[in-house]
């Protein structure tokens, strides 16, 4: 069975990923991906470099991901730009990376904005999270301030959205760490008996 898990920055998506793979669960990560990709040697490098400028690869040869940052929430043809790059690139790496494996769940942020992720997995898991909560949790990550948590936030899929194409919520709030492994025990469990049909 294949899950796709999303969730907005900061909702805690992370820590559910972390959560399956204690139950069993198979993960393939596209953000780890992406970071593997724009690491030093990294396959997307040369092709970012080509469209947004040599100055973006650092002095350890991997990717200056503060100034892509920086052009990509400047500029939605930028954004657009660096996704036609790394989407294909992400894609076939999580394909190889679930060959042969029962149970995978996909964590991916980008999900709902994606026609080909839903129709790639049977099932899709929200981590939804009270927007404060949110920019509390990224303004605590070093380099992060609550003014650029709520500029990610204003690029991604909104928590309607997500909400509107997910077969489950968990909303991560306020909830401890028992308790949203207790949830996620609960629905897989109930989503394996039986396998349903993959979404069309």
């Amino acid at each position: 069975m294949h899950i796709g898990l999303t969730g907005g920055i900061g909702s805690g998506k992370s820590t559910a990923a972390a959560a399956l793979v204690g139950l069993g669960w198979h993960l393939v990560d596209t953000d780890a991906i992406a970071r593997s990709l724009t690491a030093a040697g990294g396959a997307a490098l040369p092709a970012i470099a080509e469209h947004f400028g040599a100055d973006l690869v650092d002095s350890q040869q991997g990717l200056n991901r503060t100034a892509l940052r920086q052009q990509v929430f400047a500029d939605a043809n930028a954004k657009r730009a660096l996704e036609a790059i790394l989407h294909p690139m992400i894609l076939a790496e999580a394909n190889r990376q679930a060959q042969g494996h029962v149970h995978t769940v996909f964590d991916v942020p980008l999900l709902t904005e994606s026609q080909h992720w839903r129709a790639r997995v049977q099932r899709v898991l929200l981590v939804d999270c009270d927007e404060a909560v949110q920019v509390q949790r990224v303004a605590q990550r070093p380099g992060w301030s609550a003014s650029q948590a709520l500029a990610v936030m204003a690029t991604q899929a909104t928590r309607a959205q997500r909400r509107q194409i997910a077969d489950a919520v968990i909303d991560n709030s306020f909830i401890s760490h028992g308790e949203l492994v207790e949830m996620l025990t609960k629905l897989t469990q109930e989503w394996q008996t039986p396998v349903k049909e993959s979404r069309s």
